[in-house]
């Protein structure tokens, strides 16, 4: 894990590869690893665009497979499109495996509201998923639930991060899209016991002021995309802050001794501590997720980011470096990296 040192044997072959990854829109980027083959799920501009073509008619969410970690192809679409009710927005999601069976979260909706998060499964990492039939969160309290991240702690119990929308600002935390945890009873039905993980608090956290919202104006700030980690005793919730679609969005992270809380991002008033555009290069990097690469030791942190045209969100990989005051990246990266593998 992170905390080991890579071995020599492992040191001793390098392979090299550019950001991005892979050359396609692929936003919000899941990467995981099932039998040494490396898959990937992201939100595809159909999706993210609310877009019905031949192909989003019947499947949603692409997929990608890698056997290096570094080249990836095209590996087909993951799930079967549920009932067209529920919109046309497909995001951000993630699959976890447990007990022989892949469980995708998702969200889907309309545009920016009235969307929920469900959950689909299959027998194989690529599929096909079948949506379950109801959703995970009860739509009619929370109208707008997304990036739903499910996060297996060390003694094997399941929990669910993911944002919503919350409309007070008391105690210093700005109204938006904020981050909540809750224990998953069964891998398709939370216990209902959700508790909040982290509200926004800064001005760089800002989606956009004067924002009409739930029949009010509200000064809009957005915390999503949630991703946990455990290390060095303590877990790290990684998030992205800001607007999406600009350069000001970025990766930070909150900090807790207990996997429910409470959390602390104190010390990032002066921006996102992890990834943060390169003007001229890379822009608006966000929405993370974190594995192992090929020497199994050496973690990586998987992401989207724009390039300076802005036409699409693309996939990247960067190292995670974990230092004495935090973890840290050191991407993004646009020029040659290596990786070693095994």
């Amino acid at each position: 894990m992170s905390d080991k040192e890579p071995t020599p044997e492992a040191a001793t072959e390098a392979r090299t590869y550019t950001n991005p990854v892979y050359q396609g829109y692929f936003a919000d980027p899941f990467v995981w690893k099932h039998e040494g083959v490396y898959y990937a799920i992201g939100t595809g501009a159909k999706e993210a665009e609310g877009q019905v073509d031949e192909i989003a008619a019947k499947r949603v969410f692409p997929l990608l497979r890698s056997d290096d970690f570094i080249t990836w192809q095209n590996a087909g679409r993951a799930m079967v499109r549920p009932d067209p009710a529920l919109g046309d927005n497909f995001w951000a999601p993630e699959v976890a495996y447990c007990n022989g069976k892949f469980y995708l979260y998702y969200s889907v909706g309309h545009e920016d509201k009235d969307h929920q998060l469900r959950v689909a499964i299959s027998d194989e990492p690529l599929g096909p998923y079948q949506d379950v039939g109801e959703p995970v969160l009860d739509p009619s309290v929370y109208p707008f639930a997304i990036d739903p991240h499910p996060f297996c702690d060390r003694d094997g119990q399941w929990y669910l991060f993911y944002a919503r929308d919350f409309l007070d600002a008391d105690g210093g935390v700005r109204a938006g899209t904020a981050l909540m945890v809750d224990r998953l009873e069964t891998m398709t039905k939370l216990a209902g016991e959700g508790v909040v993980v982290l509200r926004a608090r800064s001005d760089w956290q800002r989606f956009l002021a004067n924002r009409p919202m739930y029949a009010g104006i509200y000064d809009w700030h957005t915390l999503e995309g949630p991703c946990v980690r455990f290390h060095a005793g303590r877990y790290y919730c990684f998030y992205s802050g800001g607007r999406w679609e600009t350069e000001n969005y970025g990766v930070d992270y909150g900090v807790a001794d207990s996997v429910l809380g409470p959390y602390s991002d104190a010390g990032n008033e002066g921006g996102p501590r992890v990834l943060r555009s390169v003007p001229g290069r890379v822009l608006g990097p966000g929405h993370n997720s974190i594995i192992e690469g090929l020497d199994g030791e050496t973690e990586y942190i998987i992401y989207h980011a724009w390039g300076t045209d802005m036409s699409a969100r693309q996939m990247f990989l960067d190292k995670l470096v974990w230092t004495p005051d935090g973890p840290r990246c050191n991407g993004p990266t646009y020029t040659p990296q290596t990786v070693v593998g095994q």
